[in-house]
């Protein structure tokens, strides 16, 4: 059973106690994939460092200036090699955090092959010293995944341009946040007989989210490491069946395992997609791997950057950790759905949108409280109101192969824009005066929820409006056929909001 009170309360920068010293002085860095979950971790520990660090974004957004003050923002594409040039000119080290995966499987190894061969090109143009890449784990004499063998060839790609590329080679990666994690976890909470196939009988060697951090940034700071190729992984090789046996254990949770003779990973992908948080197009590309053994062939990292590396244990412990202090700095949901940052802004509409509901309350309480409260749906607590038909709808999504509700938050006490809470994402964000949200669940039309506070009379006024835009029939037909319900369910949240007992909010 975990012991919460004993819990190490780990301070979230990783590389204090890396052996491995800066070379800030060398030049400066280029993290591409910054919004994502092992990028965004990342620029925190080489400002801590001391490295003058260039962030890669899609798009740009204030967000990103006020999460990362110390660096510099730099909009940019893969698929376009004038863009990749502006943002390499002058940079020393880059980083290659880009994947595809969330494209899908038609789409995500032609569009990785295309983005390498462009990032190599321009790094070659613009004098780049040297790039660091995180691939796949995989034995590339077997029959590999598309998703490893795009991994495999991503590698192969960069390192065939004139830029010395350093490649580490990782499998599962365990932390708060991170999608496998956060499958097992729930799989083994929500059920209490486990079916388990074949392939959950193949060896991996997971890794910690902060061990992989430390490679990263310690192969930096070697420079013996330049244009070679890495496995990394932890101290334990483990069966998926064996991982889901020590996260039962921590939780102090019996499960049955039974063998199971039908193994069709879609059918299983799908399943958890329901089960879980993590939606199956993801849970999909993720478990086809798993028919791999994903262990690592040599340990020369281990010498060149020794330190402790967490055991999965370890690091299981450290991720429930994280997640108990609602210190979770990074999520999986962050670069999902795909190129989510380009969907249509409600300010970017030629026209504001004709459908709209809305309702109002009026509070003696103060704005920041009221805000507080605000920030506070979603995810493990709730809407406040009519919890039911919010949880019917992400089912609904969920088995259209949607976000759905269980997506929940990356923090169950604050918000900052691009967080998701559930099947929305967080488009704008004003303190103690506005939140926007944007839906991201499957429907025929664009979606808004707005929450404002105003002052009135000496009191404040808690509004909420929907936002709805569609051109088609269907989707006109699918805004009445929901229209009765927002009346019944408006009212009555913003009602609950503004008399929400914050002393009584429990963060885990």
């Amino acid at each position: 059973m975990l012991d919460w009170d004993n819990l190490d309360k780990t301070e979230p920068l990783y590389c204090h106690d890396l052996p491995t010293r800066s070379r800030a002085s060398a030049g400066a860095v280029l993290v591409t994939g910054g919004t994502g979950y092992i990028g965004g971790r990342l620029v925190e520990e080489l400002l801590a460092r001391g490295y003058t660090v260039r962030v890669m974004v899609r798009k740009s957004s204030p967000e990103h200036a006020e999460r990362w003050p110390g660096a510099e923002m730099v909009v940019a594409d893969a698929g376009n090699v004038e863009s990749l040039s502006n943002a390499l000119k002058g940079i020393h080290t880059a980083y290659y955090l880009i994947h595809s995966l969330l494209l899908g499987p038609k789409e995500f190894e032609a569009t990785d092959h295309a983005n390498a061969r462009n990032f190599k090109v321009a790094a070659g143009e613009n004098g780049v010293s040297r790039i660091i890449y995180l691939g796949g784990l995989g034995d590339v004499r077997t029959v590999l995944s598309p998703h490893l063998r795009s991994r495999m060839q991503v590698a192969t790609e960069l390192g065939s341009g004139s830029v010395p590329t350093t490649v580490l080679r990782a499998a599962v990666i365990i932390g708060s946040g991170s999608a496998s994690y956060e499958i097992i976890l729930h799989l083994v909470r929500r059920l209490v007989v486990i079916a388990m196939p074949w392939w959950g009988h193949t060896r991996c060697q997971p890794i910690s989210v902060r061990d992989v951090i430390k490679y990263l940034v310690g192969v930096l700071e070697q420079p013996e490491t330049t244009g070679q190729s890495y496995d990394i992984g932890g101290p334990d090789v483990l069966t998926y069946e064996e991982m889901m046996r020590v996260v039962a254990d921590v939780l102090g949770k019996k499960r049955v395992f039974v063998p199971m003779f039908i193994s069709d990973v879609r059918l299983y992908a799908y399943l958890c997609g329901l089960l879980t948080p993590v939606p199956a197009p993801i849970t999909l590309s993720l478990m086809e791997g798993l028919r791999n053994d994903v262990v690592c062939l040599d340990s020369r990292i281990t010498q060149l950057i020794p330190f402790h590396r967490l055991a999965f244990r370890e690091a299981v412990r450290e991720a429930m950790a994280h997640e108990a202090q609602d210190a979770v700095h990074t999520r999986w949901s962050d670069s999902y759905p795909p190129h989510h940052e380009y969907s249509v802004k409600l300010h970017e509409l030629s026209h504001p949108p004709r459908y709209t509901a809305s309702a109002s309350v009026a509070s003696s309480r103060n704005r920041y409280e009221l805000f507080r409260s605000v920030c506070l749906i979603g995810g493990k607590q709730g809407w406040s109101h009519g919890n039911w038909m919010w949880r019917l709808r992400g089912t609904l999504d969920k088995l259209l192969m949607g976000v759905g509700t269980t997506r929940g938050r990356r923090s169950s006490s604050t918000l900052r824009v691009n967080d998701v809470v559930d099947f929305w994402r967080v488009e704008s964000l004003v303190q103690n005066r506005m939140l926007l949200l944007r839906a991201e669940m499957k429907m025929p039309g664009y979606a808004w929820l707005k929450f404002s506070i105003e002052p009135e009379n000496g009191q404040h006024r808690l509004s909420v409006v929907a936002y709805y835009a569609t051109d088609t029939w269907y989707g006109k037909l699918y805004w009445y056929v929901f229209l009765p319900f927002h009346g019944y369910l408006f009212g009555r949240l913003v009602q609950k909001i503004s008399e929400r007992n914050l002393d009584t909010v429990k963060h885990a």
